[in-house]
């Protein structure tokens, strides 16, 4: 059952998955369409919407005027403009909702449109926004030790700044919403959603109706990556307005260029740091200053920063530190959730601290990694007080390295750079240390429902939503392990808040962890009610003199029920399904879970956050043509924490994938906007992700084995998610070693994330004419 397939791959493949997109509609479908401001930053002054609402084909055309309810979607904090009113404060931001007869009339009518603006001065950088000085939230501490002691002691102090760029989620699926309206008030929405719970609020508040009038249904999404967990809120808002006003199906699907531009990314960052270590290379103490790009909304930045802040420790212990996390407001859109969720942009600092402590000490930088290993009592207290616990590090790192040869094909590489002048190569091992849970200590909690029907199947429901990764199938192996029968007998419903209210949104790598323990929670409730009918049914002819069956003995095994006493009293579960049914108890039953034991005190910056931590190493080798500034990935090595895996096929593809992604940060992908906060490249022609050439030549996974979780876990599992990507970190410090070689591994790269062609031609120019 491990490595059981995805339970839609054949679909996926033969394309029979049904997608937002796909669902046939009636003749009554309308096309939504959004116009919105071509200006960072300007005064609207006047409109004229008369002459598009007169073309033939459309039904109406919605200002925020309109809006019945709440001219709101903020999910935290509500700063955030359904449809702008007087001011736009980025391009891309929702000014007027269209419903049309199809597509095309749509777009003629906004062509039709007359917005008259002032232009405004934009803030577009994140040096700028300090100038400007406008937070978007109060900044926020970490604080531990005593960080002026460390300073006034120590043998040796580095400062400097890491730039750290924005990434589009990219998703294949665009923002999609089809919503089809009820009788009375009701309505049905298919969202391509992280959070079908939350979508549900945004459209309550903004239509003005209860909750209960309103269905949120998400059967699978074509990829989120963090995009879609608020973001995708505002499509389903703005359908959801327009079909509440026509009365009348309406499907919003944003056309690629116009996501890319409307839609938040990954924050960017600028952290200045100053490092103290002694001669060896363990880090005493660190000065974090993070300033993250919020954008002209919350939305999930201030729980984004505080990650961040959490794992700027990364792997390693330091018993001084001071972490102030700044969120500075930009004319851009409102910067969102990406796989990693912060952490990216936290450990890439201290990585590049550690590495630039080896190359001024001229040791291996594997080496200063492996002395500041949080290890034993006295090494393992966090920043904010939590105690890493069942700590892996130590042997990933010594598995990881034998099995990758490190050593030996460092030697190798040197031997190479010294006979190559123009093609030179690098090699970097890097970890991650990641908390799993909400740092938002209520969100971890889930709940499930689960039918069980007379023929023996069972429809297992929960609030976690299927994006691709995998989440329903691990779901439906749950169930199955949990009632000791086939998966054959399991189905896994689309994700409804009719079905299960009040849910969290899939994110926080917690998807598995959270909703497989409700599912466990329902399943057991049915199997205590099923024990007893069975227990009885057994009983019954029983001579006195035999032992009875009791509740308590009763195992579900291999699609059979025994008594574990006296195993040749066997039903089949579906024989005893059908007989529990004759006796009138419910096969239904809820499940509920909540992480136990995880707190956050924010004003201290004390607490326990995180339920458990998850571990990873990777090593990657790269070859460097230093005249053109490509590279290629010739050998990547992973040794991931999974605990007792639920399904080693899934979590070796999403292992896979989170590199590949997370060398998309760190190389190729680019953000680039102009002086008027136009991104520049909105398309895939123009914006680079990861594709196969840049996959690994030798791309070597492996699943840490014999380490299973605590017994309180999900099967004794550790979720997978996002913690690889960040192992992606070994492929752009590699790329850094190869820069070096250039001079010898005696001139500190100029360096900075992403690491495109560009970057690295300059940091070689530069080192070249040192060398001049």
């Amino acid at each position: 059952m491990s490595k059981l397939a995805h339970e839609s791959a054949k679909f996926h493949v033969t394309g029979e998955a049904v997608y937002i997109d796909d669902i046939l509609v009636n003749e009554q479908l309308l096309h939504g369409h959004v116009v919105y401001s071509p200006y960072a930053h300007a005064k609207i002054i006047s409109y004229n919407i008369e002459e598009a609402e007169n073309l033939e084909g459309v039904q109406c055309i919605l200002s925020y005027k309109d809006i019945p309810g709440e001219n709101q979607m903020g999910p935290v904090i509500h700063d955030e403009l359904v449809l702008a009113s007087d001011t736009v404060t980025f391009i891309g931001q929702a000014i007027f909702l269209i419903a049309a007869e199809s597509e095309e009339i749509a777009r003629n009518a906004e062509k039709l449109i007359k917005i008259k603006y002032k232009e405004l001065k934009p803030i577009l950088s994140i040096v700028d926004a300090i100038k400007s000085g406008v937070l978007i939230q109060p900044k926020r501490k970490i604080e531990n030790g005593n960080l002026r002691k460390a300073f006034k002691k120590a043998a040796n102090i580095i400062e400097g700044e890491l730039k750290t760029g924005a990434q589009e989620q990219w998703y294949l699926e665009t923002q999609i919403a089809l919503v089809y309206p009820g009788e009375g008030k009701d309505l049905l929405v298919h969202s391509s959603t992280q959070h079908p719970s939350e979508t549900q609020a945004i459209i309550s508040e903004v239509l003005g109706i209860p909750k209960n009038e309103i269905e949120v249904q998400v059967r699978r999404m074509g990829g989120a990556f963090g995009g879609k967990e608020t973001q995708a809120n505002h499509t389903a808002a703005w359908a959801s307005l327009l079909a509440h006003h026509t009365r009348r199906p309406v499907k919003i699907r944003l056309f690629r260029d116009d996501d890319q531009k409307m839609t938040g990314k990954r924050h960017r960052f600028l952290t200045y740091y100053k490092a103290s270590f002694d001669k060896k290379g363990v880090i005493s103490g660190l000065d974090l200053e993070q300033h993250t790009d919020a954008g002209a909304a919350t939305d999930l930045t201030m729980a984004i920063l505080e990650r961040a802040m959490m794992h700027a420790d990364n792997a390693y212990y330091i018993p001084n530190i001071r972490i102030l996390g700044f969120a500075w407001f930009t004319n851009l859109p409102s910067n969102t959730a990406f796989r990693g969720f912060g952490g990216p942009q936290g450990m890439a600092c201290i990585e590049t601290i550690i590495d630039k402590i080896a190359r001024q000490l001229k040791k291996d930088p594997a080496e200063i990694r492996r002395i500041n290993f949080y290890r034993g009592e006295e090494r393992s207290e966090t920043p904010y007080g939590q105690i890493v616990e069942h700590n892996r590090l130590d042997i990933i790192d010594e598995q990881l390295m034998q099995s990758s040869k490190y050593i030996d094909r460092r030697d190798k590489i040197k031997q190479f750079n010294e006979k190559n002048e123009f093609i030179k190569r690098g090699i970097a091992i890097t970890p991650v240390k990641f908390g799993i849970s909400f740092t938002t200590s209520f969100l971890n909690q889930a709940g499930a429902l689960v039918h069980v029907y007379k023929d023996g199947t069972i429809l297992a429901n929960h609030g976690g939503t299927e994006m691709g990764q995998g989440l329903h199938t691990k779901i439906q192996q749950i169930t199955a392990l949990e009632f000791g029968v086939s998966t054959e007998r399991i189905k896994v419903n689309a994700t409804s808040t009719a079905k299960v209210p009040n849910t969290s949104a899939t994110a926080a790598s917690a998807g598995t962890d959270l909703n497989g323990m409700a599912i466990k929670d329902a399943v057991l409730k049915l199997k205590n009610r099923i024990a007893i009918v069975v227990a009885e049914e057994f009983n019954k002819n029983i001579p006195k003199s035999k032992l009875e069956s009791d509740e308590e003995d009763i195992i579900f095994v291999n699609d059979n029920i025994y008594d574990s006493e006296n195993t040749t009293r066997k039903i089949s579960f579906k024989d005893a399904v059908n007989l529990v049914y004759l006796n009138q108890v419910s096969l239904s039953a809820t499940g509920f879970y909540k992480t136990p034991d995880i707190h956050f005190d924010r004003e201290k910056g004390k607490g326990h956050p995180y339920f458990y931590y998850s571990f990873g190493m990777a090593v990657t080798e790269i070859e460097l043509d230093t005249l053109t500034g490509f590279f290629k990935n010739l050998r990547t090595d992973i040794l991931h924490d999974v605990g007792e895996p639920l399904n080693k096929r899934l979590d070796i593809g999403q292992i896979e994938g989170g590199y590949i992604q997370g060398q998309g940060w760190c190389t190729t992908e680019e953000c680039k906007w102009d002086d008027k906060g136009n991104l520049l490249n909105h398309s895939p022609d123009t914006y680079k992700i990861p594709n196969i050439q840049d996959i690994p030549k030798d791309f070597r996974v492996q699943l840490l084995e014999g380490f299973p979780n605590s017994a309180n876990t999900i099967r004794r599992s550790k979720t997978v998610a996002e913690p690889p990507l960040m192992l992606a970190l070994s492929c752009w410090l590699a790329i850094k070693d190869a820069i070096s070689a250039v001079g010898n591994h005696e001139i500190e790269p100029e360096y900075s994330l992403p690491a495109t062609n560009e970057v690295i031609l300059l940091s070689v120019d530069k080192i070249r004419k040192q060398l001049d």
